[in-house]
This record gives C-alpha cells, structure tokens and sequence, in this order.
C-alpha cells in the first residue's frame, strides 16, 4: 500500500508530512476495503514517516506493526528484504510505504504483468492505492516474477 496523500505544511521536513484531509479519508476507504476483502491481516510493516503511521492509523487494521525505517526511501530490493525477513507464520503482510518504491516493488513481484490489474498498476500508483500479491513459497522465497498480482485497488 502507498500511504494516503499527504499534505505540504511550510517548514516540515519531508519524512515529517501529515496527511492531508483527503489522505485521510482515502486511507480509511483502503481500511474499510482492507477489511472486507483481507480480512486476516497478520502483520504489517510501516514506514516510519508521519504519512504512514497516519495512513495505518485511518484503515483501522490493528495487526501486530514493525515500524521501519529502511522503507522511506527505499529500493525494491530493500522492500523484498524486508518481506524475506517475514515470520513464516505470517500468512497475510501488510507493507505500507511510498512511491516509487512500492509501485516498483509490486511490479517486480508480479508475475502476470498482462493481465487488467497489472496493466493498471504500470499506468499509475496513487497515494492508498493497494496491490494485492499471492505467493505459493514462504516469504523468504518471495523473488521478481514469483507473485500473482490478484487486484490492484484505488480506493476513492
């Protein structure tokens, strides 16, 4: 998931932005669609920025969090590695981040990039979107071209 929009105070650093009104509500839509549709989250692995904390907050998920800060910022091999580091136990990860990061993570992941979700993914990611990925491997597995992109959700 990318965090919700976010807004542009003066004088707030970067890794510092709240939400803006928008993201909020965006954010509690990706819950309620979270909840419906995914509804055994396990863990979830958040930025430590101020936009992602504010996003988990508004969804409403309450599964046990790793706050880390290696995601701000970070490349699709820092996010995979972060994945492999995943309690096998954990059956369904939520990732919480920014972009690129999580768009080209999502999109090195998939391995059907023909289908309409994928097709979609490729045009844009915008802030709450979500990318849903299937694995039959234990995260630690969890490789470019081994997950099934199942939906790709804009919640507005």
């Amino acid at each position: 998931m990318r965090h919700g929009k976010s807004g542009y105070p003066d004088g707030v650093a970067d890794h510092e932005r709240p939400l803006a009104p928008r993201g909020l509500r965006e954010a509690g839509l990706a819950g309620d669609w979270l909840r419906a549709t995914q509804p055994a989250i396990d863990a979830v692995l958040c930025s430590t920025s101020t936009r992602t904390r504010e996003t988990l907050a508004a969804t409403g998920i309450t599964a046990p969090v790793s706050f880390e800060k290696a995601i701000y910022d970070a490349s699709p091999h820092t996010l995979m590695e972060l994945v492999h580091l995943a309690d096998d136990a954990v059956r369904t990860l939520l990732m919480i981040g920014h972009s690129p990061g999580m768009p080209w993570t999502a999109w090195e992941l998939a391995s059907n990039r023909s289908t309409p979700a994928a097709a979609r993914l490729s045009t844009k990611f915008p802030t709450s979107a979500l990318a849903v990925i299937e694995f039959d491997r234990p995260w630690a597995d969890a490789d470019p071209g081994t997950g099934d992109l199942v939906t790709f959700h804009v919640p507005r």
